[in-house]
């Protein structure tokens, strides 16, 4: 009963089935192709309309052809009308998707490319995998397109990052794909007839050969020995407390985490091994060389800002989650600033038992909803005649603070 095909890039092209009553179809699709005589056209705009509409033929059982672009399963139109109508009224005859097509042009397999859309959604997500991963394909549209994406990553993500900007794809007259760096993507006005953009990172492409499709997967291990980071007289978040605040933290891809106090920067290069953008701030400056050196040896990207909290945080993105290392008299100025800006969490480690009470009541006064422990390790360590003993680690106060998820607006849980 629903036909719906994809144009323009696809191996379906521009041909139509016949005897369709109603086409539904953004202008460029309809005007592309040769409608069935009689048929009411549908010029898609705001999706909930045309779906009433569809449903109308639909109930008086006429058949109802619909042109998407590409692939319309992929990141498309199937969805809403399976979800509306079922999948089983659907024909779906799929064309080639403007993410194949994209990486097509440019010769370089996808089977290893993660790809997120930005059509209707906040842009921060993509950016955020574009930061963290070495092969992205960004769905744009409008308010999200190549100099809006251009801008948000000039500057902190690897230098070798380049964006691919696939136009009008499939049109043989206007199609154009063009290398260029952030910077200059976001100097360029881009008009509508962007497809898709692609964020490489030069280094690591094409990539090895693939047995599971999408972006690689996790590591197999977190929580890394401190022997596996360099670090200054032992300035290194210990493993122990490492692994309960990465638990706290919960960094995944599209995320953006903070990591302030740095030092080494073991919690950023872990949160980025998990797949988070990560930006990591430190006021010495033999650390920012000691997290890039870090953040290089595990092979993941970690923006490094060179400067004191909690002013060097002001011109940075906000985050979805904060580690909050170090101490000093400026702590509960730095968990305030972070506490105000962090969508999720922030977790913060502290030696000094006296300054457990200014950070409860700085995550408190930020409406988080606070909770922490004492850690305290013994690890095993030989001893001469082949026996063991415990060695105790410093005790260390791991306290975190949760933003209650929003039920509506104006309701907390």
């Amino acid at each position: 009963m629903i036909t719906v095909v994809g144009t323009g890039t696809g191996a379906y092209g521009t041909r139509v089935p016949p005897g369709a009553r109603l086409v539904v179809g953004a202008r460029r699709h309809l005007d592309a192709v040769s409608l069935p005589e009689g048929a009411e056209r549908v010029v898609l705009g705001p999706l909930a309309p045309a779906l009433d509409t569809i449903g109308e033929y639909v109930g008086k059982e006429r058949p109802v052809l619909v042109l998407a672009s590409g692939d319309p399963g992929f990141f498309g139109i199937v969805r809403a009308l399976a979800e509306r109508f079922g999948p089983g009224l659907l024909d779906v005859r799929p064309g080639v998707s403007s993410v194949a097509a994209a990486f097509a042009r440019i010769g370089l397999p996808w089977d290893d490319a993660v790809v997120v859309s930005a059509h209707g959604r906040d842009l921060r997500t993509a950016v955020n995998v574009c930061r963290a991963r070495a092969k992205v394909a960004v769905l744009t549209g409008p308010g999200a397109g190549p100099a809006e994406l251009g801008a948000a990553l000039a500057g902190t993500c690897g230098d070798d990052r380049v964006l691919v900007v696939a136009s009008a794809l499939g049109d043989p007259a206007g199609e154009r794909v063009e290398r260029l760096t952030p910077a200059e993507a976001a100097a360029r006005d881009w008009g509508t007839a962007v497809n898709v953009v692609l964020c490489l990172s030069g280094a690591r492409a094409p990539g090895p050969l693939r047995t599971v499709a999408g972006p690689p997967a996790g590591p197999s291990r977190w929580a890394l020995e401190e022997s596996e980071f360099t670090h200054r007289d032992s300035m290194i978040t210990k493993f122990e407390v490492r692994a309960l605040a990465l638990a706290r933290l919960g960094p995944h891809l599209g995320d953006l985490v903070w990591d302030v106090g740095a030092g080494s920067g073991s919690v950023a290069v872990e949160c980025a091994r998990l797949g988070a953008a990560v930006t990591a701030v430190e006021k010495t400056a033999d650390g920012v060389e000691r997290i890039r050196a870090n953040a290089a040896a595990h092979g993941v990207d970690v923006s490094v800002v060179h400067g004191a909290a909690p002013e060097a945080l002001a011109r940075l993105a906000d985050p979805d989650a904060v580690f909050v290392g170090g101490g000093g008299r400026a702590l509960p100025a730095v968990v305030t600033a972070c506490a105000r800006r962090a969508r999720r969490t922030v977790v913060v480690a502290v030696a000094a038992l006296d300054r457990v009470p200014a950070v409860r009541e700085a995550l408190a006064a930020a409406g988080f909803a606070c909770d922490g422990v004492l850690l305290q390790s013994s690890r095993l360590a030989p001893l001469p005649g082949d026996v063991t003993r415990l060695a105790a680690t410093n005790p260390v106060f791991l306290l975190w603070g949760t933003r209650p998820p929003v039920l509506h607006e104006g309701v907390t849980k």
